[in-house]
């Protein structure tokens, strides 16, 4: 029996979702993301006939090109909905052309959210295939494909094996590496604080800050600076208050979030990874089962740049905060607080929302995942928060003087929750410093000077988080391709976590080198950024994409022949490992591998043994008693501790065993990071030990 209507999506968890919605009449089946793409064994660009791409059925993709042809026979029409985004206009393109459909037909159906009303609206408003759209992301991947394609080879034959270069990876690259020489330059500077605690009558004591002298504000640069202000000071006499000011400050929700900020905001709070956090907003983006309700997407579409709000969406908020028992008409906002797009935003998709505020978090706990709560929860609240009211505060700033030495204390004190009943951001300083009521002419008593020595800090290395920051304000790259960005630098072991940051590896920096000197145009920034907006511009409608590639590759070109012919060999030399080879007795050398470096033979390949570089921690494995606990690495670079004699045992902790056991069950005790610092604890949960800072 034919079937009326095929519709073709990425996923078989869209496909569900969709179909349910859509009724008997249609059958939604799943392309599994690309069905063409470039030959991976070949450059796979015309360069003599305007840069055309030779696009193949990508392998693998055979029996899922078989159904969707079947299928499609079977049907009288044929609907493409696959994601509201370049890559998704591309891949029903790629669709459209298997298939043998016209792409000038009105077959393409893009929705922002996958609820049964945005689904079946989507229905009624089929479009043509957007060229426009197609042409920008095929611009990208031809561009991505020449400099890939053209520099990694290079980096295979003069540096090592599996390397590779990418015009937004080279970029993020060279961002970290330039932020590590910033750091290794930096030289520290002296400072000095000088603190006070005073206090009113008997009242309650408050802190002040030295501002400077005879009400001129001055640096305290060294101790003589800070003994010359504390020999002014009479600790007999008191301070007299010389101005009080009062005023009520207002603070404003943050925006919705956009794929940056969203990916910056789960990293710092939840410490989730960007490919992590990308990978659980697509699963509440196409789909959670929620039992009696079916299969719902709980978010909008999770790829924008724009802070937007639908006007339908800011209606259903408002009538929730009205309608909340907890929150009420006093947390609804009448004038909303206008946010600014991020600049060169392309505003083609709403802010990342929930489908339905009426979907609360704590509604759907029992449901989600951990993780997929945690992330919900955040969507959730910070989407209603930028609807609601400020959060008000009484603030007072209070100067003090005494021989001409002059204090400055503020407080402050929240009047009025508004938002942050509900939502309090990652950067938030919720700390508040209530002063005692205060006049001018007032005299206070100075009860302690604190004085303390500083120094400047260099600036901090690049986390996942301050890395996506730092490429959105610097216009490189888009919301797509942060994640799958930060991964490759990581693959290839151009960079290495080292806590939550980021440390370019000697093979980074030797590849950083050789880019900036020879291919200098890839890690300008301000040349990326251009390219960027120059794709904006063909997606708009206003630019051609060969045109594009033509004005990018020329030069690139004449800098391929300089390189391929001034590249000389880099000797990556072997750093002895101080211990002969237990196999054949050559001396061992540290080599780099993808995951890291690694002791091996140095007669490889005539003899094949490799040892884990690993670190022992000093005590003795609480399992069997003989061997060494040591700090491991697993694959994804996450240390664990396992016993020296492994595989004979098998003993492994996440936790650090800290050679005691417990008091109370002789479980062994291990030290545990918590939150504020780490603790000896028993994973029994029997005895635990003071929290240290």
């Amino acid at each position: 029996m034919a079937t009326k209507n095929l519709v073709i999506v990425e996923s078989p968890a869209k496909a569900k979702t969709i179909e349910k919605y859509l009724g008997r009449n249609y059958h939604v089946v799943a392309s599994l993301g690309h069905i063409r793409d470039l030959p991976k064994s070949q450059m796979g660009i015309d360069f003599d006939h305007d840069y055309q791409p030779k696009y193949i059925s990508i392998r693998g993709k055979g029996d899922v090109i078989k159904q969707l042809k079947s299928a499609a026979k079977k049907a009288d029409h044929v609907y493409l909905a696959a994601d509201p985004d370049r890559e998704g206009e591309a891949i029903a393109w790629h669709v459209s052309h298997i298939l043998g459909l016209d792409p000038a037909a009105n077959n393409r159906v893009v929705f922002n959210e996958i609820t049964k009303n945005a689904v079946k609206d989507a229905f009624k408003e089929p479009r043509s295939i957007d060229m426009n759209l197609v042409d920008a992301q095929q611009a990208r991947r031809v561009l991505d494909r020449i400099v890939g394609y053209s520099i990694s080879p290079i980096l295979w034959a003069k540096v090592k094996k599996g390397l590779s270069a990418g015009r937004v990876q080279s970029v993020a690259l060279k961002l970290v590496i330039d932020r590590e020489k910033e750091i290794k330059a930096f030289i520290p500077e002296e400072y000095w604080s000088l603190a006070a605690e005073f206090q009113k009558g008997r009242g309650k004591k408050f802190a002040g800050n030295f501002y400077g002298l005879n009400g001129k504000k001055e640096a305290l640069p060294d101790n003589a600076a800070v003994q010359a202000v504390l020999k002014k000071i009479d600790k007999q006499q008191p301070f007299a208050i010389t101005k009080v000011t009062k005023k009520e400050r207002k603070r404003f929700p943050a925006a919705p979030f956009t794929t940056s900020s969203l990916q910056q905001e789960a990293n710092r709070r939840l410490n989730f990874k960007t490919r992590k956090t990308m990978m659980i907003a697509q699963q509440l983006y196409e789909g959670i089962n929620l039992g009696k309700d079916g299969t719902v997407g709980l978010i909008t579409y999770m790829r924008t740049d724009s802070t937007r709000i639908s006007s339908v969406a800011k209606h259903e908020a408002a009538t929730f905060l009205h309608e909340s028992k907890e929150l009420g008409e006093p947390y609804a906002a009448t004038k909303l607080h206008k946010t600014k797009n991020p600049e060169g935003a392309q505003d083609a998709h709403e802010a990342i929302r929930p489908s339905a505020v009426v979907r609360t978090p704590e509604s759907l706990k029992e449901i989600l995942s951990r993780d997929q709560f945690r992330l919900y929860q955040l969507i959730w609240s910070r989407f209603l928060a930028s609807q609601m009211t400020p959060a008000i505060y009484d603030t007072v700033a209070v100067e003090l003087e005494q021989n001409g030495v002059n204090y400055r204390a503020n407080g402050s004190q929240m009047k009025f929750a508004g938002f942050t009943k509900i939502y309090h951001s990652s950067n938030d300083d919720q700390k508040e410093n209530q002063l005692p009521e205060l006049a001018v002419g007032d005299e206070v008593k100075l009860t302690k000077t604190d004085p303390q020595q500083h120094f400047t800090q260099p600036p901090a290395r690049y986390s996942e988080a301050s890395l996506v920051k730092a490429l959105e304000e610097n216009g490189v790259g888009r919301p797509s391709t942060y994640a799958p960005t930060i991964d490759t630098i990581q693959k290839r072991y151009y960079v290495k976590l080292t806590g939550k940051s980021f440390e370019p590896t000697e093979l980074g920096e030797i590849v950083d080198e050789l880019i900036e000197k020879f291919f200098p145009d890839i890690v300008n920034i301000d040349f990326t950024a251009k390219l960027e907006d120059e794709l904006d511009g063909i997606e708009a409608g206003k630019g051609e994409w060969v045109k594009v590639v033509d004005q990018y590759y020329q030069p690139f070109a004449k800098e391929l022949d300089q390189a391929e012919q001034k590249i000389e060999k880099v000797q990556i030399k072997d750093e002895p490992a101080g211990f002969d080879c237990d196999i054949c007795g050559a001396p061992m050398v540290v080599k780099m591998g993808r995951f890291g470096k690694f002791y091996a033979c140095s007669r490889f390949p005539d003899c094949r043994n490799t040892k884990a570089i690993v670190k022992e921690i000093g005590v003795v494995c609480p399992k069997c008693q003989k061997g060494q606990v040591l700090e491991r690495k697993s694959k994804k670079n996450r240390i664990f501790y396992g016993c020296s004699r492994y595989p004979d045992c098998d003993f492994v902790s996440w936790d650090k065993p800290v050679g005691r056991n417990c008091p109370v069950c002789r479980h062994y005790l291990v030290d545990k990071k918590v939150k504020g610092g780490h603790q000896v604890l028993c994973p029994n949960g029997d005895y635990e030990e003071q929290l240290q800072k």
